[in-house]
């Protein structure tokens, strides 16, 4: 009772300081919002209004389904999670945060998965998405496209060993049988995949525009916090308690021969990895191996903005945060070891500066100013297409509440 208590007046002097400070720090909070919202409309909403869709359309489909049946000898034996959690990993992976949630809280609601297996599945599905580490991070904050390669094999392998660690969560004996090894001929999938069809009675259209409007919900709910967050981080340094959180970050870097001006940036990455990522790239007084470290941590961790759209996802399942929760301080403290393990083999051996160096394999051929001039049409026309669905969606939102 007492705990709860306590809860209770904690959040409620949190609330009245922020509320407070944006009172007395007008200039600042509106700063923090426009930037907030230029991450959001220039370069989330565009990047990941088209993952949503299709994955939505591919669950109408059957496809899901489909997949799910022929994944299921891989991740029931590896993750003990059904086949269906591939789809998952395989979106989450290429469309970045916080799909792997939107996607997994969706597969609960249809049943497909149990509570366990969707909390197991969600642990490990949340990724930094490729062209985020490899342009933004890589090409963008760090100057340095080899780079890219550190960041992903920590970031990806460090997930995967997340979801291996997680499996045995939530574990019963009943598990036993159904982990076994079996094979699945493809009639069984293609059959599965004709049923979840024929059973979802919804027209293309119908389904489509349920796809858009499930999609820009999410969507504007994710801007939402990327604002907030963005506003609570600058108001956190102008009320000078990121300085005291970073005088003990500090001497935690100490014991681990960092220097101290490292604190600070990472503090901030641990509420947005955007601006922690930007602010560690620029510390001097450091060499590169200790920025990529403590980078590799955050992109793991998520930063609390991004964990806030995944427990907002939750909220509208039964699947708990908790779970998620741990495996962030998991992923960051593996990925952060993974990178000190492979720098010296890997990027001191075939990436060092003096050395020529070339490209991850699946971008070879792509020169560094062609990728760096992608990134910057899609900031460019990012606004344009977050508009034009925007206003789509408005038109839907129309049709069906007065027609």
């Amino acid at each position: 009772m007492f705990k709860s208590k306590l809860k209770t007046v904690f959040l409620a002097s949190s609330a009245t300081l922020m509320a407070i400070s944006m009172i007395v720090l007008p200039k600042v909070t509106s700063e923090a919002s426009v930037d907030g919202l230029n991450i959001w409309w220039g370069v989330v909403f565009p990047s990941l209004f088209p993952f949503f869709v299709i994955s939505e359309l591919l669950i109408g489909f059957g496809v899901v389904r489909f997949i799910g049946v022929i994944l299921e000898p891989l991740m029931r034996p590896l993750f003990r999670v059904p086949g269906v959690g591939g789809f998952a990993l395989a979106m989450g992976m290429a469309s970045g945060n916080p799909a792997g949630a939107k996607i997994t809280a969706r597969l609960r609601q249809e049943k497909q998965i149990s509570q366990i297996e969707a909390e197991r599945l969600v642990s490990f599905t949340n990724y930094s998405s490729p062209l985020f580490i490899f342009v933004a991070v890589s090409v963008g904050f760090f100057h340095n496209k080899d780079l890219g390669l550190i960041f992903a094999i920590a970031h990806y392998a460090g997930n995967i060993i997340v979801g291996l660690f997680m499996r045995f969560y939530g574990y019963s004996r009943e598990e036993r049988v159904t982990n076994q090894m079996r094979k699945i001929p493809i009639k069984e999938a293609l059959r599965a995949l004709h049923k979840t069809r024929i059973e979802d009675k919804r027209p293309i259209g119908k389904l489509l525009g349920d796809a858009v409007n499930s999609s820009v919900q999410t969507l504007l709910m994710i801007g939402g916090f990327i604002i907030l967050f963005s506003v609570i981080n600058r108001l956190l340094f102008h009320l000078h308690i990121t300085s005291f959180l970073a005088s003990i970050i500090g001497n935690v870097l100490l014991s681990i021969h960092f220097p101290t001006s490292l604190s600070i940036p990472y503090i901030a990455g641990l509420f947005e990895i955007t601006l922690g990522s930007k602010l560690l790239s620029e510390v001097a007084k450091s060499t590169l191996l200790q920025q990529v470290v403590l980078t590799s941590f955050i992109l793991g961790f998520s930063g609390f903005s991004i964990q806030a759209q995944v427990a907002s996802i939750l909220a509208q399942t039964d699947i708990r945060f908790k779970p998620f929760f741990i495996a962030r301080i998991m992923h960051g403290f593996i990925a952060a070891i993974i990178t000190f393990l492979i720098w010296k083999p890997i990027y001191l051996r075939f990436f060092h500066p003096d050395k020529s160096t070339n490209l991850p394999v699946f971008l070879s051929g792509l020169k560094h100013h062609y990728i760096d001039g992608m990134y910057q049409w899609g900031i460019h026309y990012g606004p344009l297409i977050t508009i034009g669905v925007l206003l789509f969606y408005i038109f839907l939102y129309y049709k069906r509440s007065f027609h």
